[in-house]
């Protein structure tokens, strides 16, 4: 009888360590009426954007190898609004915003095609970006975004090709085709660039890095592809 207690309470610290690590999502849609709202409600709605967060979350946590809770950013919630607005999405403060013409215009998969916007804003959301000194160029904060998607398999077919691009920094999908460059040079490097701008960022982590200036490396990869 003895045995029972102890499991029991070891279900209770299995399900006190996953509410610890356990993230909550929220999704309102504030564009219900509009072909983008409705469309939202019917082909993706709450259930599944969700799903797709979470999903997003645990991709991004192993990509970047954030294995535990020290490894991560501080995030207990993560709100998604659909909003009435243009453009397609941006983050900011832990809330994914994406605008209902956007859902509206997509012409493929609409799944597909968002879970591609889903997943770069999130990995805003956990990604490292050096601002508790020096942050990083916005330009490698989108590319390393980007990255992510490109790695989980939602880049577009319109995105710009490998050694496309006037600056290693210029942003999306070019900053994101670089980095998998350098990823190729040093397997993991984007996982050590992100761990290395959680407190300051310097151009100089490339050096460390793969021993190299970054405009070298970026002068390397347009030679690389012919540009």
């Amino acid at each position: 009888m003895a045995c029972l207690p102890i499991f029991l309470a070891f279900l209770l610290t299995l399900s006190t360590l996953n509410a610890i690590n356990a993230v909550e999502y929220t999704v309102t849609n504030r564009a219900p009426t509009t072909p983008g709202g409705i469309r939202f409600s019917n082909e993706l709605g709450e259930d599944y954007t969700i799903k797709a967060m979470d999903q997003a979350t645990t991709f991004f946590w192993n990509l970047f190898q954030q294995y535990t809770e020290a490894d991560r950013r501080d995030v207990a919630r993560v709100s998604f609004f659909l909003d009435d607005m243009e453009g397609i999405a941006y983050a900011s403060n832990n809330e994914i915003h994406v605008g209902d013409d956007y859902i509206q215009g997509i012409t493929g998969d609409i799944k597909w095609d968002f879970n591609g916007v889903l997943y770069h804003e999130m990995a805003h959301t956990w990604q490292w970006d050096g601002s508790a000194g020096t942050k990083a160029p916005l330009g490698l904060i989108e590319g390393i975004a980007d990255f992510m998607r490109l790695k989980a398999g939602y880049a577009p077919s319109n995105w710009e090709k490998p050694g496309q691009g006037e600056r290693w920094d210029q942003g999306y999908a070019v900053t994101a085709r670089f980095l998998d460059y350098c990823n190729d040079l040093r397997n993991g490097f984007v996982v050590e660039l992100n761990k290395k701008m959680r407190v300051t960022y310097s151009d100089n982590f490339f050096v460390e890095l793969l021993g190299k200036p970054v405009d070298q490396l970026w002068m390397d990869y347009k030679a690389k592809f012919g540009n």
